[in-house]
């Protein structure tokens, strides 16, 4: 749910480059503020001993939508859809080396530890792609309210 989250939120607050294909959707607060309490719940749910692993085929499948859904947003548009598969496979394929980097680290620092690391790359990430594409970052304009 980061990806949708981080997009959403910027979408409302009008960061997002005028030629992207967002869904007008996104731009809504309500949008904003769901994605975001889904995304917290769905962060703290993952350091519980009972989350199942990343790679299990819902978990791929989630991964799959949620960041081709959010990638897609991002892309020019007219290309939604090659930015949402571009963006859902890339998140498939981190999965793997990213489940066996966190379970590897578990076995030192367990759960919660681990997964709060984690967080924090996603988040930085998130905001990193966010703030290169930005408007007054290379001066497009933001999409019209």
């Amino acid at each position: 749910m980061t990806p949708i989250a981080a997009v959403s939120v910027a979408a409302a607050r009008g960061d997002l480059p005028r030629g992207c294909a967002a869904p007008k959707f996104l731009r809504e607060p309500a949008v904003a503020t769901g994605a975001v309490a889904l995304a917290l719940a769905e962060l703290a749910g993952d350091k519980l001993p009972s989350a199942p692993d990343r790679i299990v085929p819902l978990g791929l499948a989630a991964r799959l939508i949620m960041a081709g859904f959010a990638s897609g947003a991002l892309a020019p548009r007219g290309r939604f859809w090659q930015g949402a598969a571009l963006g859902g496979v890339t998140a498939v394929l981190a999965s793997y080396p990213g489940w066996s980097a966190r379970v590897t680290a578990m076995e030192d620092h367990g759960q919660t530890p681990t997964g709060l690391i984690e967080d924090a790359i996603v988040l930085a990430g998130a905001v990193a792609i966010l703030a290169a594409i930005r408007p007054d970052n290379d001066k497009r304009q933001p999409i019209a309210g």
